[in-house]
């Protein structure tokens, strides 16, 4: 199983934390899962983030991808394995 890590920081550090089940490709509804337990209003889902966590896994919002104001400076999300192993881009040149 595939789980979302949500992380809201302020200056730079994470202020709150969760983990939530996910299926790659519907991480908006477990975000959206993570953020009422957070009391923290839902961000706007852009192209950007769907591409993004489409070829990394991962993306992140700032307060203007919000229509509400926030009290943190970043959420960030980031699909991890059941594992605990982060996803990572099958994009060749970034290959070792």
């Amino acid at each position: 199983m595939t789980r979302l890590w949500v992380r809201l920081l302020l200056r730079h550090k994470i202020i709150r934390q969760a983990t939530v089940p996910c299926q790659k490709g519907n991480e908006a509804d477990a975000l959206l899962a993570a953020l009422k337990d957070f009391d923290a209003p839902a961000p706007v889902w852009l192209a950007k983030h769907r591409r993004e966590m489409d070829e990394f896994s991962r993306t992140w919002f700032s307060k203007s991808d919000f229509v509400e104001s926030v009290s943190f400076d970043r959420l960030e999300i980031e699909l991890i394995d059941e594992d605990g192993a982060s996803h990572s881009s099958q994009d060749p040149r970034n290959a070792f």
